[in-house]
C-alpha cells in the first residue's frame, strides 16, 4: 500500500513538472522573451519572472540577451577625399531594442545573422564617411587637426539611420575607430607628406623666431641710441656749464695770473689730500712743485 502511494506521489510530481515545462516559462534579469502564436510574435516579456504560455505547437518562446553585445569588424580598404588608400577597422556595441521586430527580421532571432548584416552596413558607412575626409583628418602632426570623434559620429549616425530605415530592432550603443593602417604602396608617400608638413611647421617657427629677434634687436638699437643721445646731451650741458663758469673766473685770473696759477695748484693739492694718503711725488711736477719752496729747517735750530 505504501509503495502504491509513493508511486502515485512521484507520478503526480512528474506530471506537475511536465505541466510546468509545457505551460510556464521563466525570463531572467538579462533576457527578453518573445512568445509566438502559430509562428507570429504575440507578446514580449522583458521583466524577470515566470509566465504562462500554451504548449508547442500553439505557442513558442524565443529568448534573447538584452545586454550590450560588441564586436570588431575586419580591416577594409577605403579611399580618402584626397585619393589615399586607408585601412580602417571599428569596434561596435549594439543591443536588441525591439525583440519582436528582431525575431521577424532575422530567422529564429539569429544573432550571427544580425552581426553579419551589421558588418555589411559598417563597410558601406565607412566607405562613405572616409571618402568625405582627407588623410590629414586621420594622420596629422598637429593633434588639433585630427577629426576622430567627428568621423566616428558620422559612421555611427549612418549605420543608425540605416537600421531605423530597415526596422531591424537593433540599436547602436557605441562605435569607435579601432585601428588605422596604410598599404605598403602608399606608406612612403604618406611619410613624405608628413615630413613636408613638419618642414612647413619648422619654417614657420624659424620665420616667427627671426621676426621676433629682429624686433628685439630694433628695440635694443632704439634704446641704445636714446641712451647715447641723452648722454651726449648731458655731456654738452655739463661742458657748457663748465665753460660758462670758466668765463666768469677768466677776467679775475687775467688780472693776476701768478695768483691764479698758485690757487689752481693749491686746489689740486687739496683734491689729492682729501683722504688719508701717502704721496710719493717729484717736487718738479706741478702742483707738487709748491713743496720745493718749503724749508726743512725749523726756526731756532
Amino acid at each position: 500500500m505504501n509503495r502504491n502511494l509513493l508511486t502515485i506521489i512521484v507520478g503526480a510530481v512528474l506530471v506537475v513538472i511536465f505541466a510546468l515545462l509545457l505551460f510556464v516559462f521563466q525570463v531572467r534579469q538579462s533576457e527578453v522573451a518573445v512568445v509566438t502564436t502559430f509562428g507570429k510574435p504575440t507578446g514580449t516579456y522583458n521583466q524577470p519572472g515566470a509566465y504562462v504560455k500554451w504548449p508547442w505547437p500553439i505557442q513558442k518562446v524565443y529568448k534573447f540577451d538584452q545586454r550590450i553585445q560588441d564586436f570588431q569588424d575586419k580591416f577594409s580598404e577605403n579611399y580618402t577625399a584626397d585619393s589615399i588608400t586607408l585601412l580602417t577597422s571599428v569596434y561596435v556595441g549594439w543591443k536588441i531594442s525591439d525583440a519582436g521586430q528582431f525575431l521577424r527580421e532575422f530567422t529564429g532571432g539569429s544573432v550571427p545573422a544580425a552581426q553579419t548584416m551589421l558588418e555589411s552596413m559598417l563597410r558601406s558607412a565607412k566607405s562613405a564617411v572616409v571618402g568625405k575626409h582627407p588623410l590629414s583628418d586621420f594622420v596629422n602632426t598637429d593633434p588639433q587637426k585630427l577629426q576622430f570623434k567627428q568621423i566616428e559620429n558620422e559612421i555611427e549616425s549612418t549605420v543608425q539611420d540605416e537600421l531605423l530605415t530597415n526596422n531591424c530592432g537593433i540599436h547602436i550603443e557605441f562605435l569607435g575607430l579601432k585601428q588605422l593602417g596604410l598599404p605598403e604602396s602608399v606608406t612612403q608617400t604618406v611619410f613624405d607628406r608628413m615630413k613636408s608638413e613638419r618642414q612647413v611647421l619648422i619654417s614657420r617657427a624659424q620665420y616667427e623666431g627671426e621676426a621676433e629677434a629682429q624686433k628685439i634687436r630694433a628695440n635694443a638699437d632704439r634704446e641704445a641710441n636714446e641712451t647715447l643721445a641723452n648722454a651726449r646731451a648731458q655731456a654738452t650741458r655739463i661742458q657748457g656749464e663748465g665753460e660758462a663758469e670758466a668765463a666768469k673766473t677768466l677776467p679775475v685770473f687775467q688780472e693776476n695770473p701768478e695768483l691764479a696759477n698758485f690757487l689752481l695748484r693749491v686746489n689740486a693739492l687739496q683734491q689729492s689730500l682729501n683722504q688719508k694718503s701717502t704721496l710719493i711725488f717729484d717736487q718738479r711736477t706741478p702742483p707738487f712743485d709748491l713743496f720745493g719752496g718749503i724749508s726743512t729747517n725749523t726756526p731756532g735750530r
